[in-house]
């Protein structure tokens, strides 16, 4: 008998946290950060649901920080295990994780300085040198490589097509012969994206646990870059700069790629790129290093000597104080910054210096998640607030969620139809109530298929 818990991403997008008990194994799938709304924020200090001490190992399906971000915290109290994923996702995480500890500290020492924290004095969730710990305990495999945690519970990692190195965690169990499978999907990626290979497929699934981040509505059908090179035509038009908050891994790269294909197809005009992101540029270089998992056309591309990730007039910026002369650009340039969603990095200090100008353009490209900033700026308030103090919001705001590496209900549909038969049961993760509710409904009345939308805590045996 097998038993799923969900400890996370349950009416929220972030926290990805589910428990697999079978084989006499205790697995963990995913380890990730709550993010947004304090009352999920204030999740992460609170004690893991099941004991670090008794957790056997992790199944880590990406790198993204909601994903994988608790997992040093969760090794300082006591978690000896393997933590699985593809080799990628080890890479990244390896820049994610200490950048996620880095910001905690510079937070704390911040609260501490400023007096915006009720503890005295405020700390770190964890540390760099957690982070580094955790990394230790990091086991890659490869793709499609079968790892056996028992003789009867085999372990493998599938294409999601998300971000480099994404995968759904693939577990079968053999019992009296007779295989079971169970299949988490991690964030599902989009077909036909630039750089990555397109979802695999899967057959044969029991139980399903599937996102539902874009569960109720479809990316734009128009041309998505066609969309980013008139939002940059216009800010240069205006004479003003274009800020864009990106997510480090996976957005700032296909970013990059996009605004090469237009420079080179001179769809827009070659003005300097500036990506003021340490990560980032990290990211950037452990692409290099992965071009193993390119779609066939990335490949391609390389091929004829293209470097995909490099416009012409890019520049990275490593330092703060290189960081600070670029509010010192007047007209004429793209600043692509971290945090995606605005809720921490140097982008703060973009929007803090550019929003109050109606000349400048603060774009968008991924999803906001309810209780960000980037949430509130798309939503139209007035004014936002940053380091304690309330921004006016005059730039222009777009927003491109064409550029989002997850998959719509379409898409979502799409995939599922390919499944040769209906799982028993399918659960719903990943998206807040109204997404989440949604994606069941869809998936109901065009597959017929039994969803079912777990609430923190819920536990599910296995039949």
């Amino acid at each position: 008998m097998a038993r799923i818990s969900f400890y996370g991403a349950t009416g929220t997008v972030t926290g990805s946290r589910f428990v697999l008990e079978t084989q006499g194994k205790r697995l963990l799938v995913d380890c990730g950060l709550f993010q947004g709304l304090k009352e999920n924020r204030q999740r992460n200090w609170e004690p893991f649901p099941v004991s670090p001490i008794d957790i056997d190992s992790v199944l880590l399906t990406h790198a993204h920080i909601d994903h994988s971000g608790y997992l040093p915290r969760l090794c300082r109290n006591g978690f000896k295990g393997k933590i699985y994923c593809t080799y990628a996702t080890r890479d990244l995480c390896d820049i994610l994780l200490q950048d996620s500890a880095h910001l905690q500290e510079e937070d704390a020492e911040w609260a501490n300085k400023k007096g915006f924290t009720k503890h005295d004095p405020a700390l770190p969730l964890y540390t760099v040198d957690d982070a580094k710990k955790a990394l230790k305990q990091f086991f890659p495999v490869y793709y499609g490589e079968d790892l056996f945690l028992t003789d009867n519970l085999r372990l493998k990692f599938r294409d999601a097509g998300h971000i480099l190195g994404s995968a759904f965690v693939d577990v079968k169990l053999i019992r009296d012969s007779q295989p079971q499978r169970i299949l988490f999907s991690g964030d599902l990626g989009r077909p036909d994206q630039p750089i990555l290979r397109n979802p695999t497929q899967v057959f044969n699934v029991d139980y399903l646990i599937v996102e539902s981040t874009y569960g109720d509505r479809l990316h734009e059908q128009g041309d998505t870059v066609s969309a980013l090179a008139r939002v940059i035509n216009e800010t240069v038009e205006r004479n003003g700069v274009l800020v864009i908050p990106s997510f480090a891994v996976g957005r700032t790269q296909t970013l990059l790629f996009a605004i090469r294909e237009l420079e080179e197809q001179r769809k827009i005009p070659f003005i300097p790129v500036y990506v003021d992101s340490p990560m980032a540029a990290q990211a950037s270089v452990i692409f290099e290093q992965h071009k193993i998992d390119y779609d066939f056309q990335a490949k391609i591309l390389e091929l004829q000597g293209k470097k995909i990730l490099q416009p012409r007039l890019l520049h990275i910026t490593r330092d703060v104080e290189d960081s600070k002369k670029l509010h010192d650009l007047k007209s004429r340039a793209i600043i692509i910054s971290a945090s995606g969603m605005v809720t921490g990095g140097r982008i703060l200090h973009h929007l803090q210096h550019r929003l109050p100008d109606e000349r400048h353009t603060i774009l968008f490209i991924g999803y906001q998640a309810e209780g960000t900033r980037g949430r509130a700026i798309l939503e139209g308030q007035p004014t936002v607030k940053i380091h304690g103090n309330e921004i006016a919001v005059k730039a222009r705001i777009e927003n491109i969620p064409g550029f989002s590496a997850h998959a719509d209900y379409n898409e979502i549909l799409a995939w599922l139809m390919g499944f040769n038969r209906p799982p028993k049961k399918t659960f719903i993760v990943h998206g807040e109530p109204a997404t989440s509710q949604a994606l069941a409904e869809k998936i109901r009345k065009t597959l017929n298929w039994e969803t079912i939308i777990p609430v923190y805590g819920d536990e599910f045996q296995l039949e």
